[in-house]
């Protein structure tokens, strides 16, 4: 089948959505399919505000359009709501093709974070946005429940995997420089990952936190005692996770969080909040610990057994990520 996916979050950009995007187009080229990524690289973009490392596309319906036509693609998946997602969104129902969608981000809370704009507004554009799909794809239950308690229709479960062959245990731990506890957080530095939870807590230890964002050279200077290794990927970032005691994931607007089975994969307990996300991978007392005072999920996390960690995730596969998605794909034409 020749598959494309309309995104506007793609290369250069590092988050969970490019790396979701990236495994699926990969799984489903190896199941024999053809798959073509249109992303704002494509395009004349301009720097998102407040956030100048994702770029937006331009006027980009006209060249879209002209691409769709000739890919002349057999179905195709619009993963975000941004500019292309809108233009793709429009292309489509203007040739009456059906297509499918899918929801990553928790974006009117990611938005008030930035802006004051009221989340029944942007729930709103998001609820208009998805309603003319034939599906849409959300990583977890509690989405799902969250999403139709909003009013939302047809949503499917696409849940994510974790590459074992790179992130896993450390066969013995290195002697490190670092005070133990070792605490690392790893992803977005921005306000919407509410990394300040973790960084002003006083607690023994040190603390690592590794990527980049907007809100990066700010918290550098407001928290001297905390190690910022910016970004790292592949088996550099998995032996620094795998080597930490503990993984700690204060955002409350992840829809998932692929880190998370990234650490657990390694052996690594996740202390978080009881939210979406979270709340959908770990068990409380067995492979983390979820509560609502993040130091006593940090302390308590400290306690859990590496093996339930590694059993968790195991249960997380790109392959299996990949036939959901497949699974979901709808012909743009009803024969």
């Amino acid at each position: 089948m020749k598959i494309v996916i309309i995104t506007d979050a793609w290369k250069p950009q590092v988050n969970g959505v490019v790396n979701s995007l990236s495994k699926i187009a990969e799984g489903l080229t190896q199941k024999g399919h053809n798959v073509e990524i249109i992303g704002p690289n494509q395009f004349k973009t301009i720097a998102c505000p407040t956030y100048p490392s994702i770029r937006l596309a331009l006027f980009s319906k006209k060249k879209l359009k002209k691409l769709l036509f000739k890919i002349k693609p057999e179905s195709i998946h619009i993963a975000t709501e941004g500019p292309l997602g809108l233009a793709g969104r429009k292309i489509c129902i203007q040739n009456k093709w059906r297509f499918t969608t899918s929801y990553h981000t928790r974006f009117p809370e990611y938005i008030k974070a930035r802006i004051p704009i009221p989340l029944w507004l942007t729930y709103k554009f998001l609820k208009n946005f998805h309603s003319a799909a034939h599906k849409t794809l959300v990583p977890t239950i509690s989405i799902k429940k969250m999403l139709e308690s909003r009013g939302f229709k047809n949503i499917d479960i696409w849940s994510r995997g974790v590459d074992q062959n790179i992130f896993k245990p450390v066969k013995k731990k290195e002697e490190s420089s670092y005070t133990k506890p070792v605490m690392v957080y790893v992803g977005r530095v921005s306000v919407e990952k509410n990394i300040e939870d973790f960084l002003k807590i006083n607690i023994n230890g040190s603390k690592i936190i590794i990527g980049d964002g907007p809100d990066l050279r700010k918290l550098k200077h407001k928290y001297k005692n905390v190690i910022f290794l910016g970004e790292k990927f592949g088996k550099e970032l998995a032996n620094i996770v795998a080597s930490s005691d503990v993984f700690v994931f204060p955002s409350l607007t992840d829809t998932f969080g692929i880190v998370l089975i990234e650490a657990l994969a390694c052996g690594i307990p996740v202390a978080a909040y009881p939210v979406s996300g979270p709340i959908d991978i770990i068990e409380n007392g067995v492979n983390g610990s979820l509560n609502r005072d993040l130091e006593t999920a940090i302390k308590d996390a400290l306690k859990i057994s590496k093996e339930e960690c590694i059993k968790k995730a195991k249960q997380y596969t790109w392959q299996s990520s990949t036939n959901q998605f497949e699974s979901s794909l709808t012909p743009i034409k009803i024969l």
